[in-house]
Order: structure tokens, then C-alpha cells, then sequence
């Protein structure tokens, strides 16, 4: 998403586009899976100004309800943001490494589906993170595709 659809998503709704909100989506496109302590550093960095956490927090949650970004949480810490166009993907979270890689969602719905039949509960797949070992940590020849 670009500034400029920020900017008008948010005017569409009365809000406005401040520079801080640019630069929190800034760092949420580049960062990729960011906590809002990575794009409180980002947006510092990028900025060379104090920004208050707070208004890291305020910023995204605003982003969220207005379908901008999405969070998932894949570690215990704090939740995860990116961009809400990139969520079609399952979260692969390393429990030796801390790396996150991303597999097609389809690969989650004949779970999903077989959740839904037993019990109909419908099951969310954009929140999907699924945590394990990867392969380089496994140590096996084939490492998988998509590391980031």
C-alpha cells in the first residue's frame, strides 16, 4: 500500500494522514513481519525523532481497523504487523532460529475445512502461524524455499 492510499483511506473516514502514520506504514511495508518495537526503531532511524511507542501502538491499531495492516502473533511477545494485502500466506516460526518463512494458505484449508465439519468452528487461516524447526536447523539438505 502506498502513502497515498493511506492517505485517502483515512480521509474517506474523517482521519488524518499525519507523517508519523506514513512512516509507521513505511516501516510495516519494508520490515515485512514487524513488531511495533521494530517499527518504533524503523520509524526513529528513518526519521531521526523520538517517537513514543504509544503512538506506534495507536497508529497500527487505527491502521487495522481501517484494513490497512494485519497482526498474527508468532512469538509470545508482542503481536506482528504487515501490510494487510500480504496476509495469504501461513506463518513458518523457528523455534532454534527465530526465522519466519511463509507457505501458501492453501495448504492450511482441508485443515480448516475439517475443523469447520467437527465442530463447526470457522477457523481464521490469516492468523495461521504454524511453530516448529526449520530444515536448516533440522540440518537437512534441503532447506525449504521462501527465508526470510
Amino acid at each position: 500500500m502506498t502513502a497515498q492510499a493511506l492517505d485517502q483511506a483515512l480521509r474517506e473516514r474523517g482521519l488524518r494522514a499525519t507523517p508519523q502514520r506514513r512512516s509507521v506504514l513505511r516501516a510495516v511495508s519494508e520490515l515485512g513481519h514487524a513488531t511495533p518495537e521494530d517499527v518504533c526503531d524503523f520509524v526513529e532511524t528513518d526519521s531521526g525523532d523520538t517517537v513514543n511507542l504509544s503512538t506506534v501502538y495507536r497508529s497500527l491499531e487505527l491502521m487495522e481497523k481501517i484494513g490497512v495492516v494485519s497482526h498474527t502473533h508468532l512469538t509470545h511477545g508482542s503481536p506482528t504487523y504487515q501490510v494487510a494485502s500480504h496476509v495469504n500466506h501461513l506463518h513458518l516460526v523457528c523455534r532454534g532460529c527465530g526465522r519466519i518463512d511463509e507457505a501458501d494458505l492453501d495448504l492450511a484449508r482441508p485443515l480448516a475445512d475439517a475443523v469447520r465439519a467437527a465442530h463447526g468452528f470457522e477457523t481464521d487461516l490469516a492468523h495461521l502461524s504454524l511453530h516448529g524447526t526449520c530444515a536448516q536447523c533440522r540440518g537437512d539438505e534441503d532447506t525449504g524455499h521462501g527465508h526470510h
